[in-house]
């Protein structure tokens, strides 16, 4: 496995990430920072980033075509579940879509997944990840957010950092939708599976579709596909 590259302080490691691609770093190089002054997470948010948190991005390349791009979320989410159910206590964890990583009905973590591109050919793709380890997490967020330290003492990011690398190194970026078995444990996994949703559309989680997209159940049975948005429980 590509050896990390461990910095102090950097504005995110996703642009570290973009600038090291850029100057041909190769397949699988990961970046690990202490502190991020400018994380970022989906929709534009700002990604509190502190010491005592783990905040990772791996270099990817090599995909032929664009067609799993849709799908790296779920996927990146579904092998850092795994490595994290090495936490006894901690499991299960949930992925709440598209992104969000869920204990006990807080989340502890997201995924960003961002692409470069020269044209319409694909360069490279990026898999940023942001999990509280043993950081504190903003007064304002406890109701909603922890730490796994919260849930486990003894974690440490330098003991997860390669596990998590290694696992997103070797995430499919080929197969242009989930397989039977993708989908059958991420329906274990699913937060939002029988929960009441809000927004994007009212009604009920379904599970996901095979394109990766989030499925409601309305008031009057109907099944509806979202492919983008927040989404936001009663």
């Amino acid at each position: 496995m590509i050896p990390g590259i461990w910095l102090d302080v950097v504005d995110s490691t996703l642009d570290e990430l973009h600038s090291r691609a850029a100057d041909g770093a190769g397949d699988g190089m990961w970046v690990v920072a202490a502190e991020q002054r400018a994380g970022r997470g989906s929709r534009g948010r700002t990604w509190h980033s502190p010491r005592g948190g783990l905040w990772l991005s791996v270099l990817r390349r090599g995909a032929a075509s664009p067609s799993g791009f849709e799908l790296l979320s779920l996927r990146a989410g579904l092998a850092i579940a795994r490595v994290l159910d090495g936490l006894p206590a901690v499991v299960p964890v949930m992925l709440k879509w598209p992104n969000d990583l869920v204990v006990r009905d807080r989340k502890v973590g997201g995924v960003l997944a961002e692409a470069r591109w020269q044209g319409e050919r694909l360069q490279w793709l990026a898999i940023g990840l942001g999990l509280n380890v043993a950081n504190t997490v903003p007064v304002a967020l406890a109701d909603r957010a922890a730490a796994l330290s919260d849930f486990c003492a003894e974690t440490t990011v330098e003991a997860l950092a390669e596990p998590l690398a290694r696992a997103l190194g070797e995430v499919d970026l080929e197969t242009p939708a989930l397989t039977p078995v993708e989908l059958a444990e991420f329906a274990s996994r699913d937060w939002l599976l029988g929960q009441p949703v809000d927004t994007p559309i009212s009604g009920t989680g379904a599970g996901v579709s095979p394109n990766g997209r989030l499925l409601v159940r309305d008031a009057l049975g109907h099944l509806h596909q979202v492919s983008a948005g927040e989404v936001a429980t009663r």
